[in-house]
């Protein structure tokens, strides 16, 4: 066999490697569809992740509320920081809610470094 045969047998056998292999057909029946998307769109933990995070989310309020809040109502005595006000603007309540974010949006950046860590996305 020429080198320039060997070379086109090559090339044939790269050609079939590089073609695409015929898809799966669709799942047949409304059962099999369902169980499909259920796991296509790994829909269950979807479901878990969003209510773990409407409980962390109200956790962490609680630990601001609770725990922090008092502790700026020590720094400031005899102020009622909910009650602070400009005019017709809560800012007491809208710094509240900023704290509480912030710790939040703190939290979850911990959570999310420390399962990618562990290798979890």
């Amino acid at each position: 066999m020429s080198k320039e045969n060997e070379i086109l047998e090559e090339l044939r056998r790269i050609r079939e490697l590089l073609e695409p292999k015929p898809s799966h057909p669709p799942p047949k029946g409304l059962w099999t569809e369902f169980l499909d998307f259920i796991s296509k769109y790994k829909v269950m933990g979807l479901a878990v992740a969003f209510i773990v995070g409407i409980y962390l989310g109200e956790l962490v309020k609680a630990l601001v509320d609770d725990l922090i809040m008092p502790i700026v109502q020590l720094v400031i005595p005899g102020v009622a920081w909910e009650e602070i006000t400009a005019g017709p603007f809560r800012i007491g309540h809208f710094i509240g809610a900023l704290i509480t974010f912030l710790i939040i949006a703190f939290v979850i950046f911990i959570l999310v470094k420390i399962t990618k860590k562990w290798g979890i996305e």
